[in-house]
């Protein structure tokens, strides 16, 4: 998976996060774990992208980087 790969994948959470949000607002709160799933994959996301951007600016091969397990990623501080 490259950047742009990730990129899109981003864009496609994003904007299922944004349906349910807007479908919690009226449903209730039936969509609460698909929305935690939705949250965690787009962090884990993230991470690899950034993951990716380090390996290339350090001359390294950004696709040597890999997903890191959700609970990792979830545990990072902000």
């Amino acid at each position: 998976m490259d950047n742009q790969d990730l990129l899109e994948r981003i864009q496609s959470l994003v904007e299922e996060e944004h349906r349910l949000r807007e479908a919690s607002e009226e449903d209730g709160d039936d969509n609460r774990a698909r929305l935690a799933q939705l949250e965690a994959q787009l962090d884990q996301c993230w991470d690899l992208l950034r993951q990716r951007r380090a390996k290339r600016d350090a001359g390294e091969n950004p696709d040597d980087a890999e997903p890191r397990p959700i609970s990792e990623v979830e545990g990072y501080r902000q």
